[in-house]
């Protein structure tokens, strides 16, 4: 007979679990459902996620010993960001064809869980319309929280070595490889093999910084979003951690939120991808990450590809879901390939007094570019206090944080900020009152200086609505902008529109912006003509 962690007697042992009076609880029927490593039985209220007895060589389940230990970890690990969904490891014992769970000595061990329906998956939510802006937002803030949370890596572990980093990788090329039939996708792997390669070379000390700044961390390893849950409440809950590895798991926080912004675009919402991801910067700060994000959501991309290779070649899937995986792996393939495309560079600033409606229009246009980072002079100028984006500083006009001196490191706060985003090719819009040419001209020549097209957006509104604008912002109190309307009447005062010679495009309203995101790609591809690039 085989032992009891093996495959022959795990395969009885869920034909038993599907039986519903196997349960010490009210069960009316049992679900099936099955990952690449995972069995997981929907039973009543719960569900119990047992894993396969493989060994993968990124993880190795094979002893029951291995098993009892990552469902243990399981259950740690994710009570940080999923509490109410995990609540134990549970032993079963008894025989494969006869169970019991939670008595005799243990054959087998399962993750128990508080169940939730499957339609509150986000990428339900998401494919139902159900997933909304706002979600994003909270989202975002979420994982900027948990991310400076949870502890960093020792500097004397191995975690986050670029040599480290670089080996996940290149075992997902491996692995993937000899799965792949068609020589179109092998063709494709190849060349986004080369490039990782060559990427790893050229940000090797970029990635030696990040770990020598604190940013490899114990992260969730695995978000996307089929491991998130929208509950009734509108709140996302955040499943289903890496606990199988930890070099997966202990990583740059870059590389966690990569998987998400990812899994957005492959689900065709890019612009909820730059929408969460322009949140997440405005509270975690993390603007030097992105010379990393493309290199990464390549890599999570390919993780994506893996996993449908696997699921498709192993036997126990029924055939239709081994026929979607490999579908599935081919668009992840060509996903890959796509993002190791790098977007075309651009620096936008705003002129405009308060309530002229700068950050709604930059934050409209940014989720038309893919890779665009928006940096707000209300965010970033509390920051230079230490203080988040919703903090109030009590600041008075011309003290605390409104004085002339405040205003001017916070100019150069954002000038340096673009400096490094325009380097690592991100098209970059800065969002401030860029009131006096003096503050305009210096982004201006760092567009120059890097090659790229320089757009001033003006944004007008008449004095009545300005001053309607800015009172109920501040009435609301739900936003990073501390101006009043005593503000708004000096800006008015002492503001110096752009002249002529400084070509801006402007804007006055909601009815324009097909308008402008065409100025601004007719901007792009303009300069990537001068520059004798093709598109």
């Amino acid at each position: 007979m085989p032992s009891a962690h093996h495959p022959h007697a795990q395969a009885a042992l869920i034909a038993a679990l599907r039986q519903p009076e196997r349960y010490p609880h009210p069960v009316a029927t049992v679900e099936h459902l099955q990952t690449h490593i995972s069995h997981v039985l929907l039973a009543g209220d719960y569900a119990y996620k047992i894993k396969k007895p493989l060994n993968l060589g990124f993880l190795d389940f094979t002893s029951l010993e291995q098993r009892k230990y990552y469902c243990e970890e399981e259950v740690r690990l994710n009570g940080r960001l999923a509490p109410e969904i995990y609540l134990d490891c549970l032993p079963i014992g008894g025989e494969p064809a006869n169970p019991i769970l939670g008595g005799g000595v243990a054959i087998e061990y399962a993750v128990r869980m508080r169940r939730f329906p499957q339609e509150a998956l986000l990428d339900r939510a998401l494919a139902a319309g159900r997933l909304q802006p706002g979600h994003l937002d909270a989202l975002a803030r979420q994982l900027a929280d948990f991310h400076r949370a949870i502890p960093a890596a020792d500097p004397a572990a191995p975690f986050g070595n670029p040599e480290r980093v670089r080996q996940p990788m290149l075992d997902d090329f491996t692995c993937t490889r000899p799965l792949l039939a068609d020589p179109a996708d092998r063709e494709i792997l190849a060349a986004v093999e080369r490039w990782t390669l060559a990427a790893t070379e050229r940000l090797w000390p970029r990635l030696a910084e990040r770990k020598a700044g604190g940013w490899i961390r114990e992260c969730h390893g695995d978000l996307h979003l089929g491991n998130m849950v929208l509950t009734d409440a509108g709140r996302i809950v955040v499943f289903d951690c890496i606990e199988f590895n930890d070099d997966f798991r202990w990583i740059d926080v870059i590389n966690d939120l990569a998987f998400l912004t990812m899994d957005l675009r492959f689900r065709s919402v890019g612009g909820f991808a730059q929408r969460l991801l322009n949140t997440y910067l405005e509270y975690s700060g993390d603007f030097a990450g992105m010379a990393l994000l493309s290199y990464y959501q390549v890599y999570r991309a390919m993780v994506r590809a893996k996993i449908n290779a696997i699921q498709a070649s192993q036997n126990g899937i029924p055939e239709p879901d081994r026929t979607a995986a490999r579908a599935l792996c081919r668009d992840y393939l060509r996903l890959a390939l796509a993002l190791t495309q790098a977007p075309a560079p651009f620096l936008l600033i705003t002129h405009g007094v308060s309530g002229s409606g700068k950050s709604r229009r930059t934050g409209q246009l940014l989720e038309g570019f893919p890779g665009a980072i928006r940096i707000r002079s209300d965010v970033e100028r509390k920051r230079l206090f230490s203080l988040g984006p919703l903090d109030d500083s009590g600041s008075t006009l011309g003290e605390g944080l409104y004085t002339p001196q405040a205003s001017a490191r916070t100019y150069q706060r954002l000038h340096d900020l673009a400096e490094g985003l325009l380097a690592a090719g991100c098209p970059v819009l800065v969002d401030a009152t860029f009131m006096k040419r003096a503050h305009r001209q210096p982004f201006r020549e760092l567009a120059g200086r890097h090659g790229a097209p320089f757009i001033l957006l003006d944004c007008v509104a008449d004095p009545a609505t300005l001053r309607a604008r800015v009172a109920a912002r501040r009435a609301r109190g739900d936003d990073a902008a501390e101006a009043d309307v005593e503000v708004l009447e000096r800006q008015l005062q002492y503001d110096e529109p752009p002249g002529a010679d400084e070509n801006p495009l402007k804007t006055d309203g909601d009815n324009d912006l097909e308008r402008l995101r065409a100025a601004i790609a007719a901007a792009v591809h303009g300069q990537r003509g001068k520059n004798g690039e093709s598109d």
